[in-house]
C-alpha cells in the first residue's frame, strides 16, 4: 500500500522533524480533513491540495520525494513510500 508522508522540519533539521504525517493514499480524501490545523495552514499557505495526490494510486512504480519547500523557518517535505 502507497502512503503519502508529510514531515515537517525546522530548516536544516530534516534529521529530527517537528512532526510526520503518514496517510495512505487509499484514504486520502477522507483522512486530509483530520490533519492538524497548522499542517494544513502550512499546506494552504504553499498552495498544496494534497487531496488531488489519490490520482497517484495510478501510478505504479512512483515512490520517492514530490516536493520540498523550504523557508528561514521550516521545510516542508511530501513523499510518497
Amino acid at each position: 500500500m502507497k502512503n503519502l508522508k508529510i514531515l515537517v522540519c525546522k530548516s536544516g533539521d530534516e534529521e529530527k522533524p517537528e512532526k510526520i504525517i503518514t496517510i495512505p493514499l487509499t484514504v486520502l480524501r477522507i483522512a486530509v480533513q483530520l490533519l492538524p490545523e497548522k499542517i494544513r495552514f502550512i499546506l494552504e499557505k504553499e498552495g498544496i491540495d494534497v487531496s488531488q495526490c489519490s490520482e497517484l494510486l495510478k501510478e505504479k512504480d512512483l515512490k520517492g520525494t514530490l516536493i520540498e519547500i523550504e523557508s528561514p523557518d521550516e521545510k516542508l517535505m511530501l513523499s510518497i513510500e
